[in-house]
């Protein structure tokens, strides 16, 4: 049984939750978001709460039952309040600067690399720190990642872009013969 899936999902004031067509639309004081559901669970809005359920005992059913109980509950937190992420740019000579809704990365290759930021997505930048921020957590965390993507921090001067929070295992390096 899930213990994640088997507790009803409290809406909060300004929120608004309904179920058509196997599609669940959120709106709120940020925004709306929808998500289709798989049809092995069923959503339903009961009240003040959202309450999900497998439609019957097959693994398929009992294993997506936690998962979109934790996607209606991110999309009722992210119409209330934005997701972030923060990313930090370490290396001598790497920059990074926002033009528009471009995001130009200067980060030790012969070309500056220019990333689009998808519809939906803010992003800011403030020295060498980029903020990506915005209602739906799962776009946010994959534009976070596909940024991370182009230069992970690498393992001995720890050059390269990285989660502010990230620890990144330094290794030891060559050592002169004297």
């Amino acid at each position: 049984m899930s213990r994640i899936g088997k507790n009803p999902i409290t809406i909060p004031e300004k929120t608004d939750v309904s179920v058509a067509n196997s599609t669940v639309t959120v709106k709120g004081p940020l925004g709306e978001l929808t998500k289709s559901v798989h049809e092995a669970v069923d959503v339903a809005v009961e009240g003040k709460e959202v309450k999900v359920s497998p439609k019957n005992n097959s693994k398929l059913s009992r294993s997506l039952w936690g998962t979109f109980a934790s996607h209606v509950q991110n999309m009722i937190k992210g119409v209330n309040e934005k997701y972030s992420k923060q990313l930090e740019v370490r290396g001598v000579g790497y920059k990074v600067e926002l033009s528009g809704k471009d995001l130009k990365l200067n980060v030790g290759f012969s070309h500056p690399v220019i990333v689009q930021v998808p519809e939906g997505i803010e992003a800011s930048v403030e020295k060498t720190t980029i903020t990506v921020s915005g209602i739906d957590k799962e776009k946010v965390g994959q534009f976070a990642a596909e940024v991370r993507a182009i230069r992970k921090p690498e393992p001995y001067k720890g050059k390269g872009i990285r989660y502010v929070d990230e620890y990144v295992r330094e290794k030891q390096g060559k050592k002169g013969v004297t």
